[in-house]
């Protein structure tokens, strides 16, 4: 069974172990890198977890194994979704749809009407998960580490209103 829960500072142990694993896991797919994350104390994990989004977990059977953040949404209504990562023995279960489906679910309660992200070029089996929920792919940027990266991204339903 999947489910997917938002984190608070209080998980800062759980959202530390997923971020290491991420890390050191796939280093080129994040902005970060472990060495910038190995050595923090629980001040730092807590504050990643205050910086601005929310901050989502899912489980598989009741073990942590994903995460991603979804960032609210820029004035032109452009939402994030950002550091998306399963665990090898979780993927292809479901669990990253799940936690696309929450961060859209996310970025539309706060009014967006896109969602981007980015995708490492060479990364074909993210780059077919995204196109598989809807996102379009409009081209390559170059991070500051000389990464290139395609932007993608999505049209968002708009808000159902609450009421009659």
């Amino acid at each position: 069974m999947i489910t997917v829960r938002a984190l608070g500072p209080d998980d800062w142990r759980t959202w530390r172990d997923l971020r290491l694993a991420a890390l050191a896991e796939a280093p080129q797919a994040f902005h970060s890198r472990l060495a910038d994350w190995v050595g923090a104390g629980e001040h730092e994990w807590r504050d990643r977890l205050h910086a601005p989004g929310r901050y989502l977990v899912a489980e598989l059977d009741g073990r942590p194994c994903a995460q991603v953040v979804a960032v609210p949404p820029d004035p032109d209504g452009v939402a994030d979704l950002v550091a998306l990562w399963v665990a090898p023995h979780a993927r292809g279960t479901g669990v990253a749809d799940a936690l696309i489906a929450a961060v859209s679910e996310h970025a539309v309660g706060w009014g967006a009407r896109r969602l981007a992200l980015h995708v490492v070029v060479g990364n074909e089996r993210a780059a077919a998960l995204y196109r598989r929920h809807g996102f379009a792919d409009l081209g390559v940027v170059e991070r500051p580490d000389g990464i290139t990266e395609h932007r993608m991204e999505r049209a968002l339903p708009l808000p159902v209103p609450d009421g009659p």
